[in-house]
Parts: C-alpha cells; structure tokens; sequence
C-alpha cells in the first residue's frame, strides 16, 4: 500500500531519463482505481503536465521515491497535450493510449478491462479493437468519468445519521492501483483519530456538494480500530478492519 500522498512528489523514470515529478492521480469511481498519473514535467517540456498510466509502470521504488515507466522521454514529449484542469474525457483518453500504444480499460469484466492488473500493452484478439471503435463511437466521447485525487481530498464524509469526518488521503495497491482504503480524519468529532473505510462502502459521491455518503453509521466509523498513518498497513489490521464493519475481505474475490 501507498498513501496518495506520499506518492506526491515521486520522480517517473523513463527508460532514458526523469520525465517529472507525480503531483496527483485521477481515478474513476466505479472501480475506484488509479487511471493516469498527473506529473509536472518541471522546466523539461517548460512546465508542461501530463498524463501517465498505470499500465506503463514497470516497477514502485519507494525507498528512491521513483516509477519506473516503460517509456522514452520521446513519447512523452509527442504526447497529446491534456489540460489538467479540465475534465479529462474519454476522447482525450483514446488521444493518449493510442498515442503510447495501450489498450482501452472500459471495456471488460475487471479493473483493467480484460484483465485485473494493468499488464503491459498484448495485441487485441482479432475483431476486439474493431469492437471497441464500434462502442466507442456510440458513446458521448465528451463525458468526462475521471476524478482528481487532489480535488476529492477534504471531502466530507456523511455517515446515514450525520458527518464523521473528511477524506484526508487514498491508500492505493501498487500491483493493481486500486484504491483500497479511504483513510478519514475524524478529528472534528473524535480528537486525533483516523479510520478507514472501502471504496464498496460508499453508496454515492455528491460531486457539486464535495460529500461522500457511506453505507456506515457514525457509532460503527467511531468504534473502528484507530488508523496509524505513521506504520505500514499490515493485513492483520486489516482482518480486524474487515470482522469490525462485517464486510467480505477484498483478497477473497475473484475480481
């Protein structure tokens, strides 16, 4: 597991040298996974950002604080230019895997479309890119499905019988970049402490009010064993997390 912002910061490696520095994620919210990186190309391309995606990553360095992509420097600077403060689009999405050579993720069964893991680009089987096309044109290219980490942190979180607390970080699988774990500072309720909660257990985002509504009460938030941001998660707390709120454990599905 990585905080969202701890990952903050992060310097991409290309295969030929740094590309930038992470400075947020955007992540849709069915899934609840990681779609693209945001990272600040400094005076490299004069400030330019740009979007990387997970499938790229070959592997998490964290004690250098590094992500290291299978990507030139070249493709990034020929990349399709994303203004980072607009919605990004699934027009704007096609643009930029096309460009660096990767499958779509919307369509399938899983996380990553086809598969539960961003793997690296394999051919489509025959026809499959045809149908993609095909689906993608009877879609509102122009919806925007994406969300900035950066934006979603602070919202508050409305339990059924009143607010708790406020999403103060996203703690993310680095194998599939799952968001795993909202963790929630209670402290205007309860003085000092953190929780955390699944993505599952939200039952709606009210995007215009900056309020995530859960499927919790606030007596079953305040009991929950108290989240130490400063220690690695360990499954053991999570087991204590998951008996607690009497929910599946998220290592037992099969997707």
């Amino acid at each position: 597991m990585i905080g969202v912002k701890a990952l903050m910061g992060f310097t991409l490696a290309a295969t030929d040298g740094a590309i930038g520095e992470v400075e947020g994620c955007y992540f849709d919210d069915v899934h609840w996974t990681v779609r693209y990186f945001v990272v600040d190309t400094g005076g490299w391309l004069s400030g330019r950002r740009v979007l990387i995606t997970p499938m790229a990553v070959r592997s998490v360095d964290p004690e250098r604080e590094r992500l290291l992509v299978d990507l030139t420097r070249e493709q990034v600077e020929h990349s399709p230019d994303i203004d980072t403060h607009r919605p990004v689009s699934r027009q704007h999405e096609l643009s930029l895997l096309q460009h660096y050579g990767f499958p779509t993720y919307w369509y399938g069964p899983y996380a990553w479309g086809p598969a539960m893991l961003p793997t690296p680009p394999m051919p489509a089987p025959e026809g499959v890119m045809e149908e993609v096309m095909a689906r993608a044109e009877q879609d509102n290219l122009e919806d925007a499905h994406l969300h900035s980490t950066n934006d979603t942190l602070g919202y508050d979180i409305e339990a059924r019988d009143g607010a708790i607390g406020h999403v103060e970080d996203f703690l993310l699988d680095d194998r599939s970049w799952t968001i795993r774990w909202l963790v929630i500072d209670t402290r205007n309720w309860l003085p000092g402490k953190h929780v955390l909660f699944a993505p599952e257990w939200v039952e709606s985002v009210v995007w215009t009010e900056r309020a995530v509504r859960v499927t919790l009460t606030r007596e079953q938030i305040e009991s929950a064993p108290a989240y130490d941001h400063t220690r690695p998660l360990e499954r053991e707390y999570e087991q204590r997390l998951f008996a607690h709120y009497g929910r599946p454990r998220y290592w037992d599905r099969v997707a």
